[in-house]
């Protein structure tokens, strides 16, 4: 089964090098020197489709790879957003690691843990972070796009095979993404109508 590692950001330098975003918790093996990765969509320099790490490098926090296929500046620029896809590793029976692709399509669920509960979006997408992975949900209630950290104590249930995930939000967590930046239901200023005493800070 195909996994998708990575997207394939900005050129690095004029030597063909590229940054790419990781979708791996193991990047070391993923871009070791003569690794095949498949390239969707498949471009010029891999007409196969296929392309294969010459060296990989840290640059701060940025992985920035060399790809035998790339030799300058031009062509690291006609893989920029291309995915990079590979095996799937032997998992661990026990691992709660998900992929991607594992997670995008599932419904997103409030209430009880077997999915009955009300319905709130889809998930779209999964950012993985040095520090913490987040879920990237579309509401259904304005379309908007929202994310949770994907902990178990915000997503405590993952059910691929019910269809759902299960997320129980602090509350006005969803709300940091409106465009006015301001909760649903936060208390209007000293002094509007209808503003009562402030509630404690979190």
């Amino acid at each position: 089964m195909k996994v998708q590692v990575a997207r394939v950001g900005k050129p690095h330098g004029i030597r063909g090098e590229v940054t790419v975003q990781l979708f791996t918790d193991a990047p070391e093996e993923r871009f070791a020197p003569g690794a095949r990765l498949l390239l969707e969509p498949s471009a010029p320099l891999a007409p196969d489709g296929v392309v294969t790490v010459r060296r990989a490098r840290w640059n701060k926090s940025v992985l920035v790879v060399a790809l035998e296929q790339v030799h300058d500046r031009n062509g690291a620029e006609t893989l920029r957003g291309a995915r990079l896809f590979a095996e799937a590793l032997d998992e661990d029976p026990e691992s709660d690691e998900w992929y991607e692709h594992e997670l995008v399509g599932l419904e997103v669920r409030t209430g009880a843990e077997d999915g009955s509960g009300p319905r709130i979006g889809v998930v779209t997408g999964l950012r993985t972070l040095p520090v913490q992975d987040l879920l990237e949900i579309r509401l259904d209630e304005d379309r908007r796009e929202a994310v949770l950290p994907f902990v178990d104590e915000i997503v405590p249930v993952v059910d691929p095979e019910g269809g759902f995930v299960l997320v129980t939000p602090p509350p006005g967590l969803l709300e940091l993404d409106r465009p006015d930046g301001t909760p649903e239901d936060a208390a209007p200023e000293d002094g509007a109508p209808g503003a009562g005493p402030a509630e404690g800070g979190r």
